[in-house]
């Protein structure tokens, strides 16, 4: 479905980021990987799907390096499919919150989003085709406490989503956000690691504790769901889904 087409997705070495490259890839996109992880082992497994892939080590949070990335992806065929992964998180009473740590997420989590949707919007304009996808949260939706900076930076990329959907409205471009709630990543697998550690129970009890405080169905969603979500958004028959925040979140937010 997606032949021809180039993909780009940030945050993508691991986890949701390389979960969506990878469906992508499999409707026949060439990908474009940003991130600090295992950059070799995340291209071979793009390219054992038989599409082309590079990788760019932008530092998401500098908007000079973005630029030079977004550069980069106009030498590979310009960007069809922009998808807006990357994030950090950090969790602390508002009072004890390190305003380094408010600044990064700020610029990685939203202000990135930014740097890479106006800088792949003229070219998709000039196809009058092109998707993107924000990765928000349901904390785009819905707070938590001791996470103001993750929930500010997501509840701002859902606005964002949602302006330049209005932009793009009556052209062959869309834009809309994905919100996922728990999901097993390397993020959230450090978050379940420190809380069995500070809590002196297992691993799997710190597991089921996480899932039952916010998500209904006590089941993880997988990177696997949210790619399938993706590659739906980037058809032609998600054309009139435009601005839309859709939660995959086992009904944490129907509560």
């Amino acid at each position: 479905m997606l032949k021809g087409k180039t993909a780009l997705v940030t945050g993508s070495t691991s986890g949701i980021g390389l979960g969506i490259a990878q469906a992508l890839a499999q409707q026949g996109a060439h990908l474009i990987l940003n991130g600090f992880g295992d950059a070799a082992s995340a291209l071979a497994q793009i390219q054992a799907l038989g599409v082309k892939a590079v990788h760019h080590p932008a530092d998401m949070s500098k908007p000079s390096e973005i630029e030079a990335m977004m550069a980069f992806a106009q030498q590979h065929g310009g960007v069809d499919i922009l998808v807006n992964n990357a994030g950090i998180q950090h969790v602390a009473l508002v009072e004890d919150f390190p305003v380094d740590k408010w600044d990064a997420i700020i610029a990685i989590n939203l202000s990135s989003a930014f740097h890479t949707t106006r800088l792949a919007m003229p070219t998709m304009r000039q196809r009058n085709w092109g998707r993107v996808l924000n990765i928000a949260s349901t904390h785009g939706l819905v707070a938590s406490p001791q996470k103001s900076a993750y929930v500010t930076a997501k509840h701002g990329l859902v606005g964002f989503t949602k302006s330049v959907a209005l932009e793009t409205a009556t052209t062959g471009i869309t834009v809309n956000a994905i919100c996922p709630g728990w999901v097993l990543t390397p993020l959230v697998q450090k978050q379940i690691d420190d809380r069995a550690r500070n809590e002196g129970i297992s691993v799997e009890k710190a597991k089921t504790d996480l899932l039952a405080e916010k998500q209904p169905s006590l089941q993880f969603t997988t990177p696997e769901e949210l790619g399938g979500l993706a590659v739906f958004l980037c058809s032609p028959q998600a054309n009139n889904v435009r601005g839309a925040a859709w939660n995959v979140d086992g009904g944490w937010v129907a509560q």
